[in-house]
């Protein structure tokens, strides 16, 4: 018997502890028990996969589902159960399976292009310059709020056309949308408040736009079309949703958690200030080290899977440890230290296969050019308080600080 595993059945991944550093856990898994059953809030009993190899294996594998309606003997609960606000908001590619994913995502893409996406490096650029700018003036400014959540919170409202006085109430529901998840059931259940706000406000935005259609991303997506075939009204709630959400949500963490870690390893540091050609590698290797996604969104087991030795029941639900598998030391050498020249970086931090991020070019731009007007104009900065008593968000899903108290002079 692996008294581990039995052990660890009653692990709270949202403990306070392990949200502040996770990767000690993480390590012990991939050691001892790679398939381990743990405990996540509102979810429950949860299989979570921790090593590299089986991590980029469970993103391919075709026994396993991102689609909850798939999992007809899912213990967490019935889709009779499920609050109609998240069966809404998972109308998105990201919790479909083909083909059903690949319609979704082609229609998007269709929207969502890379074209639209280069269009607004200018945009981000001058966004980063004024914020630095009202920072600058201040004795201690907190990075986060100033800086890395505004920029990508303007530019996916931009490409969207949100209001300017829609953006902040948006980006509070979001993050107690995913504060929740790190919550218990009953708690979760009651603030099911929050999703039905967020809904009302996507059928609002939508709504405008079917009758003011206009050269933005949403207009783009009412209008996408192939052979006769658009997105329905849920699934355009869904897809905004997403958009919204991972438009900004984890790219606030890959600027903030990433100057974090390179006022962490100063040396590095300095040679990227003295080599911005590495900028592109830098990026890379924020991504891996930060983990701005920490673990997949839950995935369903289509058929009974014995891995390691464990089986996993048909139904169950399965957690990709993507912040996990980009510490694996028998992957990445010295993984828990930065090296902005590192390669190969075969880090997962925009999944892989079919679930490969779309808005991956969008993200790697804006920390790019984020990060580079940062460390050019303040080579001074430093942190206004030790790293250890920062304090890290509560959600499971992504891995972003509270605040972060810098001194930019």
């Amino acid at each position: 018997m692996n008294l581990f595993r039995s052990r660890e059945r009653d692990l709270n991944l949202a403990d306070r502890e392990i949200r502040q550093n996770p990767y000690p856990l993480y390590a012990q898994l991939r050691r001892e028990d790679p398939v381990a059953l743990v405990r996540v809030p509102f979810f429950g009993a949860t299989y979570f996969i921790s090593r590299y190899d089986d991590v980029a294996a469970a993103f391919k594998d075709p026994r396993i589902s991102t689609d909850l309606a798939n999992a007809s003997q899912d213990m967490w609960a019935p889709s009779w159960m499920v609050p109609r606000s998240l069966t809404i908001m998972g109308e998105n590619m990201l919790t479909k399976d083909d083909p059903e994913h690949r319609r979704l995502r082609n229609l998007v893409h269709k929207a969502f292009t890379p074209k639209r996406i280069r269009d607004m490096a200018g945009r981000v650029e001058t966004v980063a310059h004024e914020l630095l700018d009202a920072a600058e003036k201040k004795e201690t400014s907190d990075l986060v709020a100033d800086y890395a959540l505004p920029i990508p919170l303007v530019i996916i409202s931009e490409m969207l056309d949100v209001p300017e006085e829609d953006r902040h109430p948006f980006h509070d529901l979001t993050a107690k949308f995913l504060a929740s998840t790190s919550s218990g059931v009953l708690q979760m259940l009651t603030q099911m408040g929050t999703a039905n706000k967020m809904i009302k406000f996507f059928e609002r935005l939508i709504a405008d736009r079917r009758a003011h259609p206009g050269d933005d991303l949403l207009s783009a997506l009412i209008a996408a079309e192939e052979e006769g075939d658009r997105l329905s009204e849920e699934e355009l709630i869904g897809m905004v949703f997403l958009l919204l959400l991972a438009g900004h949500e984890t790219t606030v963490n890959l600027i903030a958690s990433g100057a974090l870690a390179l006022l962490e390893f100063p040396d590095e540091l300095d040679r990227l200030r003295e080599n911005p050609e590495l900028m592109d590698s830098a990026i890379e290797e924020l991504v891996r080290f930060t983990n701005p996604v920490e673990l997949s969104t839950p995935r369903f087991a289509l058929e009974e899977i014995e891995w390691h030795g464990v089986t996993i029941p048909q139904g169950h639900r399965i957690l990709v440890g993507v912040g996990s598998a980009n510490r694996d030391e028998t992957v990445f050498e010295n993984p828990d230290a930065i090296d902005i020249t590192r390669h190969p970086n075969k880090h997962l931090g925009f999944g892989l296969g079919i679930h490969y991020c779309l808005g991956a070019p969008l993200a790697r731009m804006e920390g790019k050019i984020a990060l580079q007007a940062l460390i050019d104009r303040f080579p001074d900065m430093r942190l206004a308080q030790p790293p250890e008593d920062l304090t890290w968000r509560k959600s499971t899903l992504v891995r972003g600080l509270e605040a972060l108290p810098i001194h930019l002079n």
